[in-house]
């Protein structure tokens, strides 16, 4: 094991990398445990191959019965970590290749060192779970099998599952692809790994349990349903929200009393004693809509300030107050803020305008039939004035995917550019292009070439 010593110093090293830069909550990792090699995936004839019979350790897998890795972690932000792994193993099932059929030999206990570096995603806060951690990692490193060494490019995946906040069972697979020039200097290989990780590096200066990453009052003691901060006066609002931090009070008024209860706390209230309003700062309203009567031009109706005490219109009678109404002057409904709403039909007619859109050959702009269609576009979009709208490019497979992939963000473009130029606001089209990826039809006949290039339009749901 002599290069075990080299792997323990740089796992070390990566410990110490920005060890002061403790600005996330325990962002530190280190795990260990028992790690397998399995060779049997050099000798696969097919990709698909390389997956068969995958745990079939008995045959195949190489471990030895202690701690065979070290992993030092670092949390960068955005469910993204850094790590460097450090592993060894002795090789005593080597699989080769003989005479077309796979045989496993003993190559007399070869030794096997690696230290990897990757960049690893937790899809944790995607999934919403709080113990169950799966993600994705990808990165190189260098392995040595006795004398022999070379580069390998890794990838896998990795679970862990959280018993505490601050440890986990952990278990990983990857693919190692080695560099080396033939298989027996260094096959490429699986290697598993199943052990704990401990989290560490968080940080409490007021000792109240909660971290300073989390603790809104990092410095003052307080408690954990307002993220750390005190509640002197036990009103259910923190003293750093509280108008009144010394007297009980409500929510509503950020802390403070409200004697009469007229919805005007005491310290704004001049008629603290008697109900009022707040137009008058507290004291009493004829009609009761917080507006006095010289000046409510509806003394008797109430209505709101904004309206000079009157109700609110409704012009289209869609239900929608015009203040509210998107578009006061065309009845919609209530979900679409008072616009229309968008049918299947109009989606339905769009398309049908869309999928003639004919461009010349090779390039993103315009047949000379096409502007008819794109007018005709763009007349139903302005009867839809916060609608919005994707559009999307297709190719064909004729070409390289990058190409076709450029075209297609290229044609998606150019039909936004056109609709923007002729009074579409752009914030209500986005055009993204999909290349060769998304056919309706084959691409072995010309029709099917033919409906494949094509340009789609699709509501944007918010």
């Amino acid at each position: 094991m002599k290069h075990l010593n080299k792997l323990i110093v740089a796992a070390c090293m990566a410990v110490g990398l920005n060890a002061h830069a403790q600005d996330e909550n325990n962002p530190w990792a280190v795990s260990f445990g028992v790690n397998a090699v399995d060779t049997r995936t050099s000798t696969a004839d097919d990709f698909g191959d390389r997956f068969s019979q995958f745990f079939d350790a008995k045959d195949h897998w190489n471990i030895i019965p202690s701690v065979s890795y070290l992993n030092v972690s670092r949390y960068v932000g955005q469910n993204l970590s850094v790590g460097l792994t450090g592993s060894v193993n002795k090789i005593d099932k080597l699989v080769v290749k003989e005479g077309g059929e796979r045989t496993v030999i003993n190559p007399g206990d070869v030794s096997y060192y690696g230290l990897d570096a990757s960049v690893k995603y937790s899809f944790m806060n995607m999934i919403g779970s709080k113990w169950f951690d799966p993600a994705l990692y990808v990165g190189g490193g260098y392995t040595w099998m006795d004398d022999n060494g070379d580069a390998t490019f890794n990838f896998g995946a990795q679970f862990n599952f959280w018993f505490t906040e601050n440890v986990a069972l952990t278990l990983q697979s990857g693919y190692k692809k080695s560099f080396a020039d033939t298989r027996m200097e260094l096959p490429s290989h699986f290697q598993h790994m199943a052990g704990l990780t401990f989290k560490f590096g968080g940080k409490d200066t007021d000792k109240d349990g909660i971290y300073d990453k989390d603790d809104l009052c990092p410095n003052d003691p307080g408690l954990k349903e307002f993220q750390g901060c005190p509640d002197t006066d036990g009103d259910g609002i923190p003293d750093k929200d509280d108008e009144c931090p010394t007297e009980a009070g409500t929510a509503e008024f950020n802390g403070c009393p409200d004697r009469d209860g007229d919805g005007i706390p005491d310290k704004n209230d001049a008629c603290p004693d008697e109900a009022g309003v707040k137009s008058l700062q507290g004291c009493p309203d004829a009609d009761g809509d917080g507006i006095a009567d010289k000046d409510d031009k509806c003394p008797n109706e109430a209505g709101p300030k904004e309206n000079g005490g009157c109700p609110w219109p409704d012009s289209d009678g869609d239900g929608v107050l015009d203040k509210d109404d998107m578009c006061p002057e065309v009845k919609g409904t209530a979900a679409n803020r008072g616009c229309p709403e968008v049918t299947e039909e109009v989606m339905k007619q769009l398309n049908d305008y869309a999928r003639t859109i004919l461009f010349n050959s090779g390039k993103a702009t315009f047949k000379e039939e096409t502007y008819e269609v794109l007018e005709n576009m763009k007349e139903i979009l302005k009867e839809y004035p916060h609608a919005k709208f994707s559009l999307e490019g297709h190719t064909d497979s004729d070409g390289s995917n990058a190409l076709n992939q450029t075209l297609s963000e290229n044609r998606a473009q150019a039909v936004k550019t056109y609709l923007v130029e002729h009074g579409i606001n752009t914030d209500r089209l986005r055009a993204v292009g999909f290349g060769e990826t998304k056919p309706i039809a084959s691409n072995k006949t010309r029709a099917g070439k033919a409906q494949n290039r094509r340009v789609e339009v699709k509501l944007i749901k918010e």
